[in-house]
């Protein structure tokens, strides 16, 4: 349990280490609370949820574009990316589907009712403070999608002096990116503002074959596909002195997405998210959070530049949370969630909006060197009526930093509505589909560095795939998942190095010819090793990227080889709060696909002016 708990009393425990510990950490430590694995504030160190945590500080250093640029690689996750900068991009965690993913944004949850997963490739990067990932389900916590695991991105925060701060940059591909923002608040309030532009002139995104017989985008356009995003961020928040904290945060996204298709080749991008937090601590062991959240995620879609379409889709939710200490080393939350998905668009949907309601309890209990978690929740959904779930975990500390934890948990993931009614693939009665997962792990922090191995295995029952005996979607399948994660992190002759290992074994289960088949597009090795080093006002660092072969169709025939990339960056201070930084990615010029037909970035090139003062008194 949380060790703050051991050493305070419990006035002191609540309100420093859930509220204010939450607030203090992301401004001088934010690799320090993870709040995604419990809801609650938690250290790196003390979760017993396998968490990886990327700082702002991680962002810059690597050079990251764009979050799958950033993601690719971290063990557990699979990216797979439909044509470079801009273009659809899913990610899986520990080889679940990429709508078994739960994705927030400060708090709100975010994705497509139609489609089911997040659109990661319309999220600014130059807005983006930290991003969690949580490995293992958690529907228990958060009900439907978290069958993989969560990613929560939190934006900038602010706080302190205020402070301006802009980035101007170009490269390959006629590829600019430009941001500019400012922040302060002082010691009790917070602010950020700012606003980006990408714009590329991207690659040509298909090599696809044109129907009858077609493949990949059904098409044959040998041109270059562009991308742009304009966006603007605000996040605001004031600590009163009577225990009353209020944060608000407003992200606000348009993309131009150019690419190959047989029916559509131009979309106009929307996301939205608009979030309010309001935490109670009136000096007892109680802390009450209550959040209200709203994402809008909208696309016109086009052809040659006539409109074709429209998908807008709309999600609101509402939670009403409750923290009681009881003792020092013991805590209780209670509670209760609403979401609710609209949709909006020129395809004829039978249902067009579905509310559900969630209750959930959870236990956490620090015992000597023993920590316990369990949780349970009861979602009764408008469409499927009641689903229940639940987890449990056990810690123990043997010392010096080493410490031991298993795990078990179910999970569910409700259909979306294209799933339910597109024409030509829907199917009214489909159901949820279901999972249940164990898990162990072992890490420690000896005096070199850090490490962490975890091995688990996740069994999905009525997983939905398209049925050719009905032609339509069915709960035809089932697959068991197994796999290891490790993470090793050190300093070695002046070098920071961290390597991240990943083996995974997603078998089909499903009757018929493909049982044993490996699940499609799922890489069952990866590698990811970075280093870097500071010298003076220079700093430098490769990244190198490595992934095994993958099936890119269901029966197997399709293979993707598998591949190795290296990115090489540096960065030079030039004068206070000034630098100069340059990137060259896929170094070696790899031609790879992470989805057949669809083309790779290779060797690349970007540079980049950045001012950005320090945090430094």
């Amino acid at each position: 349990m949380n060790k703050l708990w051991h050493s305070r009393p419990v006035v002191a425990a609540i309100v420093a280490a859930v509220s204010i510990v939450s607030v203090h950490a992301e401004e001088t430590s934010p690799n320090a609370v993870i709040v995604t694995a419990t809801r609650t504030a938690q250290t790196a160190d003390e979760t017993l949820a396998s968490v990886t945590v990327i700082t702002r500080e991680d962002i810059e250093r690597r050079q990251a574009q764009s979050i799958a640029d950033l993601l690719r690689g971290e063990p557990g996750l699979a990216i797979t990316n439909n044509g470079g900068a801009g273009k659809a991009t899913s990610i899986s965690v520990r080889g679940t589907e990429s709508d078994h993913v739960l994705v927030l944004i400060d708090g709100v949850k975010i994705g497509s009712a139609t489609l089911g997963t997040a659109q990661f490739q319309d999220i600014p990067m130059d807005q983006i403070e930290r991003i969690e990932i949580v490995r293992g389900p958690r529907s228990s916590l958060y009900g439907s999608e978290a069958i993989g695991g969560v990613i929560q991105i939190f934006t900038r925060r602010g706080g302190g002096a205020v402070k301006p701060y802009f980035s101007l940059g170009g490269g390959s591909h006629e590829t600019y990116d430009a941001a500019a923002g400012v922040s302060g608040g002082g010691e009790r309030g917070w602010f950020n503002v700012s606003a980006s532009h990408f714009g590329t002139q991207g690659i040509n995104a298909c090599d696809g074959k044109p129907s009858p017989g077609g493949a990949g985008c059904f098409t044959i356009e040998p041109d270059k596909d562009g991308y742009r995003n304009t966006a603007g961020h605000l996040r605001s928040g004031y600590r009163f002195g009577n225990g009353v904290e209020v944060d608000l945060n407003w992200l606000h996204g348009e993309g131009d997405n150019q690419f190959d298709g047989g029916s559509t080749n131009n979309s106009k991008t929307l996301q939205e998210v608009i979030g309010g937090k309001v935490r109670v601590a009136p000096g007892g062991p109680w802390l009450g959070t209550l959040s209200l959240g709203r994402n809008r995620d909208e696309g016109d879609n086009f052809k040659n530049g006539d409109f074709f379409s429209r998908f807008n889709t709309k999600r609101e939710s509402a939670s009403f949370q409750n923290d009681f200490a009881v003792g020092t080393t013991q805590l209780l939350t209670f509670a209760a969630d609403y979401q609710g998905d609209r949709i909006a668009s020129t395809t004829n949907y039978p249902v067009t909006s579905r509310n559900n309601k969630g209750f959930l309890g959870q236990y956490q209990g620090g015992f000597g060197a023993h920590n316990l978690e369990a949780s349970a929740r009861r979602d009764d959904n408008e469409q499927f009526g009641g689903h229940d779930t639940y987890s449990a975990a056990w810690g123990v500390d043997f010392g010096e930093g080493l410490r031991l934890m298993l795990s078990h948990g179910t999970a569910f993931k409700a259909p979306t509505f294209n799933e339910l009614y597109f024409p030509g693939f829907g199917n009214p009665n489909l159901q949820p589909e279901e999972s249940k997962s164990a898990e162990i792990g072992l890490r420690g922090k000896p005096g070199w560095g850090r490490w962490s191995v975890n091995a688990f295995q996740t069994e999905v029952d009525n997983l939905i795939a398209f049925d050719a005996a009905i032609n339509a979607a069915a709960n035809v399948e089932s697959a068991r998942l197994r796999g290891a994660e490790a993470k090793i992190g050190s300093r070695f002759a002046d070098w920071d190095i961290d390597t991240g290992l990943a083996w995974l074994d997603p078998e089909n289960r499903a009757t018929g010819s493909n049982n044993g088949k490996v699940l499609p597009r799922r890489a069952q090795r990866a590698l990811r090793l970075d280093a870097d080093r500071r010298v003076g006002r220079f700093r430098a660092g490769a990244t190198l990227r490595a992934e095994g072969h993958r099936y890119d169709d269901v029966a197997n025939t399709r293979r993707l080889g598998g591949y190795a990339t290296v990115d090489l960056r540096g960065e030079y201070a030039f004068a206070r709060d000034w630098s100069l930084r340059a990137r060259i990615a896929n170094l070696l010029d790899k031609d790879y696909e992470t989805a057949a037909f669809f083309n790779q970035e290779g060797r690349s090139y970007f540079f980049t002016v950045r001012y950005q003062p320090s945090t430094a008194e």
